[in-house]
């Protein structure tokens, strides 16, 4: 007997938190992380001393954007139907806006002016070299925002919730008596697990109501001759 094929709308659902959550840990993993490295030099007897730019200097939206794509998979999970349009627009939109940081830190002005900045009076700072590695995790993780928060913003009202497969019948369930772990589950749920709920209550009997409609009867009532 083989399983159950998992439906296409809960494969998708699944799919997209992944890609987020995968997109939003390497942002966040590769912000502080070295991204360029230089020296800066000067004037004396004094050694050049080395400069590092980390992700968290040259992109700092990237970094940001990977804390708000984890909040946006908690928001995920948590929503349904058409809120969840909204939560993928949101999502894309950090993404594109990590890609932008992540561009516009990497380039070789941008490398030139925040080594500079790092330079002490007196000082020149080399043009940073860039590590490509961690820039380039930076950006993969960006991407996998824009396409899960769009794919989100398409399919997302039709992807079923994580906890309905959990969700209980409204009906009492009734405990075995032979099951301590049941009996304790019915006494959370205020039920009563030593009544059997398969007997009918001496109140509803057919029996037990016509017994009480002769004791009640006004022939019982009369004196004895």
């Amino acid at each position: 007997m083989t399983a159950a094929t998992p439906r296409p709308g809960r494969r998708g659902f699944a799919a997209a938190l992944a890609a987020t959550a995968a997109g939003a840990a390497a942002l966040a993993a590769a912000s502080g992380r070295t991204w360029a490295t230089g020296v800066i030099e000067v004037a004396g007897p004094t050694a050049p001393a080395p400069v590092e730019l980390t992700g968290a200097d040259l992109a700092p939206a990237a970094s940001a954007m990977g804390i708000a794509g984890l909040a946006a998979l908690a928001a995920l999970v948590a929503a349904r139907g058409w809120p969840r349009r909204i939560i993928g627009l949101l999502m894309a939109l950090f993404g594109c806006i990590a890609l932008q940081s992540v561009w516009s830190g990497t380039r070789p002005a941008e490398l030139a002016r925040l080594a500079a900045e790092q330079a002490t009076a007196g000082g020149r700072a080399e043009a940073p070299g860039l590590a490509a590695a961690w820039p380039a995790l930076a950006a993969a993780g960006a991407v996998l925002l824009v396409l899960s928060g769009l794919a989100t913003a398409v399919r997302g009202p039709s992807w079923p919730g994580m906890g309905s497969r959990y969700d209980r019948h409204s009906a009492p369930r009734t405990a075995r008596a032979d099951d301590p772990a049941e009996l304790w589950k019915s006494l959370d749920s205020g039920e009563d697990p030593t009544l059997d709920p398969a007997a009918p209550d001496a109140a509803s009997r057919p029996g037990a109501l016509s017994a009480a409609s002769r004791r009640s009867s006004p022939a019982d009532s009369r004196p004895n001759a």
